[in-house]
């Protein structure tokens, strides 16, 4: 079976999970799937500021990681910006959190929405992950 769209949910606040996840969607969509990433809960205090990720648990992986040759956040974040994935912040997630949209990065393009926003994204014929 062949997967058309990736569909990442993004939901803890763990700094390997959001890099993990970032990964993936890097992956993806460079051997030409579709990816949206759809953050929410913790995870969506990655896309506060330009710092915001700095503040998961974990965090401190991120100097390792470069010391290693691996991929640092604001790296597969560039790229995942510059390959076309979609980002999508979940607004219940918003709200709970007490985060407002006008903190989120401006140099990712984020789209608000919720569930049935993202589950509309989402293709019948692709695969949908929850990191």
């Amino acid at each position: 079976m062949s997967v058309d769209r990736l569909s990442l949910v993004v939901f803890s606040g763990d700094f390997e999970r959001v890099h993990y996840a970032l990964v993936m969607a890097a992956a993806a969509v460079a051997t030409n799937k579709p990816v949206t990433l759809f953050f929410t809960m913790g995870a969506a205090k990655a896309l506060v500021g330009r710092d915001g990720w700095r503040a998961l648990p974990g965090a401190d992986l991120d100097g390792t990681f470069k010391e290693r040759g691996i991929g640092t956040f604001e790296e597969l974040l560039e790229a995942c910006v510059a390959l076309g994935v979609t980002f999508m912040v979940c607004e219940t997630g918003l709200k709970a959190l007490g985060i407002d949209e006008a903190t989120l990065r401006d140099d990712v393009p984020i789209t608000q929405g919720g569930v049935v926003t993202f589950l509309a994204d989402a293709s019948k014929d692709g695969a949908m992950l929850f990191v």
